[in-house]
């Protein structure tokens, strides 16, 4: 009897959880599904591995500015602080699913989820209102900001139609420099098929130098592919 009441007091054992498929060290291998669906594979960045323009920046482009301008210290080369993409989303007013599907795409673009811009003052001609979601922006800095530069100036420039450089004079006289971008479609990460009309946006591109002739010389040694005049 002493045997039954203890048969029937202890606890059954828990299944246990299916086993991560494991690599030949014996780690979970990325990308493979797990309990709460497939694994994303994970971006360079969050690896600990330096984006490709990032150790060129290291390696060429500053001892280049240091030469240049004939800095003393490497600290005072300029260098990229934050990119910031703005997207207007102004028919968001009749329909804000609209607000939502811009940034759905531009957090594709970014790889980052981007916040909304609100509207400052009410303006009637206009139908807006005060505090009215009518655009969405989002900063990148570090690795991000460097593996977006890449795709950038590699990749998405040289998909404008009819490209023949960019304006080199689009700075601010601080070293900070703004291009427009008419149509977000040149961006691989869109999917042309699945959008409902290309928009627009803005990307200022904010440096530590102090002048625009040091800004300019700094984008130029990054590969940025300015007009020739």
């Amino acid at each position: 009897m002493a045997d039954e009441k203890k048969d029937k007091g202890a606890k059954a054992p828990k299944p246990s959880a299916p086993a991560a498929a494991k690599d030949k060290g014996g780690k979970k291998a990325k990308g493979d599904a797990g309990p709460g669906g497939p694994v994303v594979a994970e971006r360079p960045h969050s690896l600990g591995v330096k984006p490709r323009l990032a150790k060129h920046y290291d390696d060429n482009v500053r001892a280049a500015l240091m030469k240049r301008f004939g800095y003393k210290s490497a600290m005072q080369a300029p260098r990229l602080v934050k990119i910031v993409l703005n997207m207007g989303v102004g028919d968001a007013l009749a329909d804000q699913k609209v607000m939502d599907a811009a940034m759905n795409e531009l957090g594709q673009i970014s790889g980052q989820r981007p916040s909304k811009r609100l509207a400052k003052k009410s303006i009637s001609n206009f139908k807006l209102r005060e505090g009215v979601a009518i655009g969405c922006a989002v900063t990148l800095r570090g690795a991000r900001m460097w593996e977006f530069y890449d795709r950038l100036v590699n990749v998405a420039v040289p998909r404008i139609r009819d490209f023949r450089g960019l304006n080199s004079r689009s700075f601010d006289g601080r070293g900070n420099y703004t291009m427009g971008v008419q149509e977000h479609i040149i961006f691989p990460e869109i999917n042309i098929e699945k959008i409902a009309k290309p928009r627009g946006m803005d990307i200022t591109i904010v440096t530590t130098a102090k002048t625009d002739e040091e800004g300019r010389e700094l984008l130029k040694l990054m590969n940025m592919p300015f007009r020739q005049r």
